[in-house]
């Protein structure tokens, strides 16, 4: 039987012999075995490089956003530490109010244990070459910060109801002077300048120019309008929890009956009316209808 075989014809363009190629089928096996053998490699070869072009793709996007979350990290570790000076600043600042306010009850704020702010890593998985990929970070610390702040603000609000009630009760304090000019007669012994017997002087007498203004020691409300022989025109204000004030020698009254009076407004103008030598102001400062040193409550200079 005669042997199969391929012949290939190769005609050139410009000459007048063509050449003949014969091959056997043996060759003819041995090339397209060859020809396979190359496009599975080629074929190997191309899914290989798709593969690791996705894989190097994946590990740059991974090496970002751990980059990423490494500054994201920082930043709440930053923010953490800086959160946590704030309240220990905050808690200082509370200690040194309670101690001015002298409140010792139990709600008055209590050590709370903080730690460092520190983050942790707790687990990590590493790609073969390549940089941490998961961090785990410990809530503890934000959560002391909660709890800590929560009862800073416990704390500050009962100051704040504290100090309101302070700031009234200061306010409703005569704590300044009524007018302008120099004590002729201290709140103490004295000998009359009428009788000339001696007698207690249940106030200070300020000696100043007719006319001067004469204001309210503190807020309150006025009490009292009215004129007699021995105090001329007086005005009474009441401030509250038996604490009264009382202004008299005036010439001319500047407020009416149950109006509201806030400290430094003026009621009224100094003068010499009832029993007076000279202009001056008569001020006196009572609790309970019982005489008080208005020195004990004048805080101005």
């Amino acid at each position: 039987m005669a042997k199969k075989h391929l012949s290939l014809i190769i005609v050139p363009h410009c000459a007048k012999r063509f050449k003949t190629i014969t091959l056997s089928q043996k060759a003819i096996n041995a090339l397209l075995s060859l020809a396979v053998f190359s496009v599975v490699v080629l074929a190997v070869f191309m899914v290989d490089y798709f593969t690791m072009s996705v894989t190097r793709a994946k590990y740059r996007s991974l090496l970002k956003e751990n980059a990423e979350q490494n500054k994201l990290l920082s930043d709440y570790k930053s923010s953490i530490s800086k959160l946590s000076q704030t309240v220990e600043s905050l808690k200082s600042y509370t200690e040194k109010l309670n101690v001015m306010a002298g409140l010792k009850s139990s709600e008055v704020l209590k050590e709370i244990g903080i730690g460092g702010g520190d983050v942790d890593e707790m687990e990590s998985d590493k790609a073969p070459g390549g940089p941490q990929l998961k961090q785990t970070l410990t809530l503890q610390d934000p959560r002391e910060l909660a709890d800590k702040a929560e009862n800073l603000g416990k704390n500050l609000d009962i100051l704040t109801s504290f100090f309101e009630v302070q700031a009234a009760k200061l306010a409703s304090t005569p704590t300044i002077w009524p007018t302008i000019g120099w004590v002729s007669s201290p709140f103490s012994n004295r000998i009359d300048p009428f009788t000339g017997k001696r007698t207690f002087h249940y106030g200070i007498d300020i000696a100043t120019n007719f006319g001067n203004p004469v204001v309210a020691t503190a807020d309150g409300y006025v009490l009292t309008l009215g004129t007699d022989k021995m105090s001329g025109r007086y005005v009474v204000l009441s401030h509250g929890g038996g604490l009264t004030t009382h202004y008299l020698h005036l010439s001319k009254f500047l407020v009416k009956s149950g109006q509201k009076i806030k400290r430094g407004d003026v009621i009224g103008l100094v003068g010499k009316s009832g029993k007076a030598l000279g202009p001056h102001l008569h001020y006196e400062v009572r609790l309970n209808n019982r005489p008080q040193n208005p020195y004990q409550f004048i805080l101005e200079e």
